[in-house]
Order: structure tokens, then sequence, then C-alpha cells
């Protein structure tokens, strides 16, 4: 609860515990005596400084709090354009200790080294790191935001190329690079050696592609239904214990990159959000050659714990990249990401953030539900939102409770940052980063649960605009299982059998699946009592059996999707659940898709396109706009 809430609620703290801050503030005629008492109430419940209580509620302005600390601290304090002027002095340390810290070593007009930071934070852990004659530099109040924006232009290629290369090599698929002649040598034998095959023993090829078709068909299944069950037995376990305050402060990353359609909606969702705002710290991750959404975002009035972060042009250009840099920005304990078109329900960082103070130290990841808010937009809107009610809701939580690894949703994610960054962040090169960390964190003994707290996005509902996104998301499979299998026996050793063989099943029966689907459908020639091709080489027994158990899996996978759905908030997909068959073939066309560009652009980033229905979460005006006054804003925030 924060100081409007209290103030509406007619709580007053006890003026007594205000802290020497508020009291200069008192005095000085910026705060009045009965909000400062309340934010020293809100102080004991939440672990951060009484700057970011005031700050977040618009109660003190950033340079009426810099003034009082130049002053506590007997020293000078520089504005955004001073630090800006000032010479950076080297200091050997990493710049991201830097930025994490907020902090850096600037000359004065004296040539005398100075520790610059906003006197919010305490620099005696930087100073330990520093040599003897710097440790002992005098400080010098500026601006967080400066200080570190002064840092990554000092530092510009070294924090770029740092975030480019994060992940440990062995655990990264950026060694591809330079690879191009040796993939295509490799592809083209491969080629070579399958037409050869193809038309040398045409029956033997295809009877080869559905016997291993029929394979991942029944260990897709299986995997299936296990989860399923798994799921269905779990949905009446009782609710963990929530922990008491105080609340770690949480940052949240929500990259953009060409969302100027839906950028406005995107800071009114998440003013929505009831996490105490001196707890919370929302970083818009920009990239500097989009100035179209870095125009679009300077014409909108941030709150306080809002604030963008431009990433350097470089390559690859891709979200995890951007995250990796934006990733030393962060001031919270608790990593969270959204993307550009997130619904989150208001209480999700709260349920999270108690779960994390309430959980076993092993508990690094937590992954929320995602939706869709689009569902009746048109035919493949419902499909792909069966889809994922069917994994969010009941597959990846029967995964959970099975003890297997989760291959983790892009957004609505949630990590320990020393984990995070133990790990060495997201792998830059891989499309997939997602997926990719999941596994990351089980290789290396972290559990990662699902909680059932909901973010709404839009479900893309466009044909090529969806076989786009699931290209990407398929090649990243390819990328993951590749870079991941590199070394089957220590990834055996790190994951166990069970977590072993279940990312096995789940990777290459999926990746399979999609590539083989033709081979599969062609069982319907047998159904429907049409020749097949494999007539004279297999017993009609035989395929009459494979069609059997095709048949068995579709319907399976229709009743799990059923089950999924009827509850009041799906129940009018029910009805549309049997055209999920015409559905799966476009899986396949993005398949391809993914194998021409895992060999071709393995590094290329398909951008998902945005803002095709922002219209779902706002009533649409006249002029092709949308109305947000039914989003509620902050106090003091009321217009976007």
């Amino acid at each position: 609860m924060g100081i409007s809430e209290l103030r509406r609620a007619g709580l007053a703290g006890d003026p007594r515990a205000i802290d020497s801050l508020g009291r200069d503030l008192v005095r000085r005629g910026l705060l009045s005596r009965a909000d400062a008492a309340r934010a020293a109430l809100v102080g004991r419940q939440c672990a951060t400084s009484p700057d970011r209580i005031l700050l977040a509620e618009g109660l003190a302005r950033e340079a009426d709090l810099l003034d009082i600390h130049a002053r506590h601290h007997n020293c000078r304090r520089l504005d955004s354009d001073a630090v800006a002027r000032a010479e950076l002095i080297e200091t050997g340390l990493d710049p991201r200790l830097l930025l994490r810290n907020g902090a850096a070593l600037l000359r004065d007009e004296h040539g005398a080294p100075r520790l610059a930071h906003d006197g919010a934070g305490n620099p005696q852990a930087l100073r330990r790191l520093l040599p003897d004659d710097l440790a002992r530099a005098r400080p010098i109040i500026a601006p967080r935001a400066a200080v570190q924006a002064r840092v990554a232009e000092i530092h510009r290629e070294t924090l770029r190329d740092s975030a480019a290369a994060r992940t440990p090599e062995a655990e990264s698929c950026r060694t591809w690079q330079g690879q191009g002649a040796r993939r295509m040598g490799l592809t083209c034998a491969a080629l070579l050696v399958i037409g050869a095959l193809c038309l040398a023993f045409p029956l033997g090829v295809l009877g080869v592609l559905a016997g291993w078709a029929a394979f991942t068909l029944l260990i897709a299944t299986g995997l299936r239904i296990a989860a399923f069950v798994a799921a269905m037995a779990g949905r009446d376990a009782p609710q963990v214990a929530t922990a008491p305050a105080p609340l770690p402060r949480v940052s949240i990353l929500v990259p953009l990159f060409r969302e100027t359609e839906i950028a406005h909606a995107l800071v009114a969702r998440l003013s929505r959000l009831t996490y105490p705002k001196c707890l919370l710290d929302v970083i818009l991750v920009l990239e500097e050659t989009d100035h179209l959404t870095r125009d679009t975002l300077a014409g909108i009035d941030l709150p306080p714990w809002m604030r963008p972060v431009i990433v350097p042009d470089g390559q690859p250009r891709t979200k995890p990249r951007a995250m990796n840099y934006a990733l030393d920005f962060c001031e919270g304990e608790i990593i969270g990401i959204f993307d550009a078109e997130d619904a989150p329900e208001p209480d999700q960082i709260t349920r999270v953030a108690r779960r994390f103070l309430s959980a076993p130290r092993d508990l690094a990841c937590i992954q929320g539900v995602l939706d869709y808010y689009n569902p009746r937009q048109n035919w493949l809107a419902r499909c792909f939102t069966i889809e994922y009610a069917t994994w969010f809701r009941t597959l990846m939580p029967g995964m959970a409770r099975l003890g297997l690894a989760l291959p983790l949703g892009g957004t609505t994610l949630y990590i320990r940052r020393d984990v995070l960054e133990d790990l060495g962040g997201w792998d830059a090169h891989n499309v997939t980063e997602d997926a990719d960390l999941g596994f990351r964190l089980a290789r290396h003994g972290w559990r990662t649960e699902m909680i059932d707290s909901v973010t709404e996005e839009e479900a893309n509902c466009r044909p090529w605009a969806w076989i786009r996104q699931r290209s990407r998301w398929l090649k990243g499979y390819m990328t993951t299982w590749l870079v991941h299998m590199r070394a089957p026996r220590r990834l055996h050793a790190q994951l166990g059998a069970r977590k072993f063989w279940g990312f096995q099943a789940h990777f290459i029966a999926a990746v399979s699946q999609v590539l083989l689907a033709p081979v599969l459908w062609s069982f319907w020639l047998v159904i429907l009592g049409l020749p097949h091709p494999l007539d004279p080489v297999v017993p009609r027994p035989l395929l009459a059996g494979l069609c059997a158990m095709f048949l068995v899996a579709e319907v399976m996978t229709m009743c799990i999707h059923a089950v999924t759905v009827s509850g009041a908030r799906h129940r009018h997909l029910l009805a549309w659940v049997p055209t999920m068959h015409f559905y799966a073939p476009l899986a396949a066309f993005a398949a391809y898709k993914a194998l021409y560009e895992l060999v071709f652009r393995p590094f290329f980033w398909d951008k998902t396109t945005h803002g095709l229905s922002v219209a779902a979460r706002g009533r649409a005006r006249s002029d092709g706009g949308v109305d947000l006054a039914g989003v509620k804003l902050e106090p003091g925030h009321e217009g976007v």
C-alpha cells in the first residue's frame, strides 16, 4: 500500500517515525508532516529508500531530494547537463558494476576525483573495489539516470559487446557465427544424400519417415496425456502460505521495437499494477535506431517508476541482446519481463514477490499464464487462444508437476536477479531465448514454478504474421536442442534422467511433428479407403493400425483442448475445438521456413507485429484511435 492509498483510507503514520529526509522536506515546506509520516510507514513495509517512496508517489521532485542529500554530505550537486560534460575517470572496474550501483568516478573542475551518486544508495561496496586513492574520493551528488547515461556513453562499445556475449560460450549458439559456408556445405551434402535415397528407394524413404512420424506422434501424445493427468490431479492442491512484508524491489523489462501503435496503451496497462510503485522499476528497452518509438514515448508523461533505456545498435539485433544490455540498469532483486502488448492482472507482481519470499532458495523462476484478449477477432485468433490456453493452463503445469524442465514463455516471466546474472543472462543469438533459459536454469539445478496469474496479450490473427512468428519459435527450438545436445553426457548428468528424456521428448517430438505433418496427413487416404503410397511395402493391417493411432492421438488432443476451454472464461471456444485439425497445417509452413532460416539466417529475429487489435482493450474512436479513458492511472499521472 502506498501513500495515496493510505491517504484515501484515512490512515496516518507516526510523526515520531519521520526520518531526517522527511523532516528536512517538511521544514522547507516541500512535504506535509502527515505525508512524511505516511512515507515512514510505507518504508517499514517496503525494502527501499525514502527517496524512492516520495518520487514514486509524486510527492517530491528529484532536484529537491538531491539538494538535501548534497547538504547532508556537505558536497556539491551536479545536474544532468554537468554530468554529461564531466570527465569520467577510468577505474578498471567492469562498467556494468558502475551501472548497477548508479555511481561513477568523475573529475571536478580542480582535477580532483569525486564519487558521483544520487545520495539515496550506499556506495560503500563500490568504494571497497576501488584503488585506495580513488576509494577516498569525496562524494558529489548527481541524478542516477544521468550517471548511468554517462557511464553507458563512455563504455558504449564494451557494454554493447558484452550484451551480445554474456552467456557462456558453451551454452550459446553464437559460436555459429562465421560458419555459414560450413552450414551450406553440410546442407548441400545432406540434400544430395536425401535426394539420391529418394530416387533410389522412394518407398523406403517414405516408410522411414512414416515410421519416425508415427513414433514421435506416440511420444508427443504420451507426454501430452501424462501432463494433462498431472495437471488435473494438481488443480485442487492447497495454496502455499504467503510471506509477510517487506516486499522486494522488482524490475520489469519491456522490450519495444517499432511499437508506436500501442505505446500509450502499454503505459496505461502498467499503471494498473497494484504493486507498491516505490518498489517497481519498469524499464522500457528501446533500440537506438527505433526513432519512431523513441519519439512516441518522448511525448508521453511517464510516471517516475518507468524509464527508457536506449540500447546501442549492434548485432544481433534481437530481444535477448537488448535485455542483456538493460539488465545492468535494473535496480530490482527480481527481474520480470512483459511484451509490448501485455495486460497483466493488477496484483500479479505482488503474488509473485510474496511467493519468492516464501519459497525455498532453489525456486529461481516463476512463469505466469498467458492468454489472449482478442479471441473473438477471427478463426485464427480463436484457434491460437485454444492452443495457448492448453499450453499454459494444462500442459505446462502438468509438466512442472511431473518434474520436467519447462521451456519458458517470453513474457510474464520472473527470475531472481542474482541467478540470472550467474547464468549469463539470455543468449543474445537464440531467437527463443525464453525456452533456452528454462533449460539452462534446469541444467544448473534451479527450479521453475507456474503461478495462476494471467497476462493478456494479443493473439496473432493474420496468417502470414502467424507463420512468421511460429517460424521464429520453431527455429529457436531447433537451435536450443542443437546447443544443449553438444555434450549429451554432460547434459544428462546435469539434468538427470527424467528431465533429460523429457527434454528429448518435448523438443524432438515438437519439431518432428510439424516437419513431418504431410506424412501423417497421408493416413487420411487409408481412413477414406483410398490407395496409400506405402501399400506395396507395408501390410494393410499395419497401415490401419497406424491410422488408428493417428485418430486416437487427434481425439485425445481435442479432448484435452475441450477440457481446458470448458471454463467460464473460454467456454465460447468449445465449438471451435474440432477446427484445430485445420489450424495445424499452418505450423508445417512455419517449420519449413524455420528450417530454411536455420541454415541461411540463424540469428534473424522475425519481428511480430503488435497493435492489430489494441482496440480490444479500449473503445475505438471515430478517428481510428483508441480511447483509454477506462484504464485507471496512478494519481498524478491522469493522462498519457
